[in-house]
């Protein structure tokens, strides 16, 4: 199998807690620096050479689609994967599965949640790609960061050869920028309501989920005054 240049954007979330914001504009398209949270991603992931990205999309999603349009301004190819009730994000890439999958091909693709801002260098994920697309069986390998003041005790722990455990230390936080396999969400019926939480506790028991630690920039915009101060960070 080979690794393929395509993400997904998860922007299907309501953002409770960026209301009364987001009872008119979806959490994505919330502005900061200028420009809305989903298209700094949409530019770093151009940048990184991804040139095919699916957005699903739940709550007023047609304001995404008619907003960013096919993605050409960026260089890119947007593909839209709607869902009438937000599926959460396994089963959002399930419904997306005949989008990421070209010609019903299996591929290893990254996945990004549209509310993060950060310098992550995309392009820092292709070794890990490669070596997941090698294996016989599907896997996953997914970017921690440090624990942010809201998670301080952290998702997973980190071990040697950078391989992922529920138990141990150091614990760290995910930043929701991962690399999966599609193969993973085949047996997942398009339209089921599943987190990815059972496939990441099923990847790491079975010693498939690896992680690499990121220290640089990383902020989870999920309040409003968090959306304030980056977007005063970002214009000053």
């Amino acid at each position: 199998m080979t690794p393929v240049r395509t993400a997904m954007i998860f922007a299907a979330g309501r953002g409770e807690r960026m209301r009364p914001l987001t009872d008119t504009c979806p959490k994505p398209m919330l502005e900061a620096g200028g420009k809305p949270l989903i298209v700094w991603q949409i530019e770093r992931l151009a940048a990184a050479g991804f040139t095919r990205i699916v957005i699903n999309h739940a709550w007023l999603g047609a304001q995404i689609e008619a907003a960013l349009g096919d993605g050409a301004r960026f260089g890119v190819q947007l593909l839209y994967s709607a869902e009438g009730d937000a599926l959460e994000t396994a089963g959002g890439i399930a419904q997306a599965l005949h989008l990421l999958e070209q010609n019903g091909e299996p591929c290893v693709f990254l996945a990004v949640a549209g509310d993060v801002y950060s310098d992550y260098d995309f392009a820092r994920l292709d070794a890990a790609a490669k070596a997941l697309a090698a294996r016989d069986e599907p896997g996953m390998h997914l970017v921690m960061v440090p624990n942010p003041p809201f998670h301080p005790n952290g998702d997973f722990a980190l071990g040697d050869g950078g391989v992922l455990s529920v138990e141990g230390v150091p614990r760290f936080t995910f930043g929701s920028i991962g690399l999966y396999d599609t193969r993973m969400f085949r047996d997942l019926e398009p339209g089921t309501k599943r987190a990815l939480t059972p496939y990441y506790k099923a990847a790491i028991a079975q010693r498939r989920a690896t992680g690499e630690l990121f220290e640089g920039r990383w902020e989870n915009v999920g309040t409003v005054a968090q959306l304030a101060a980056l977007d005063a960070e970002l214009r000053g």
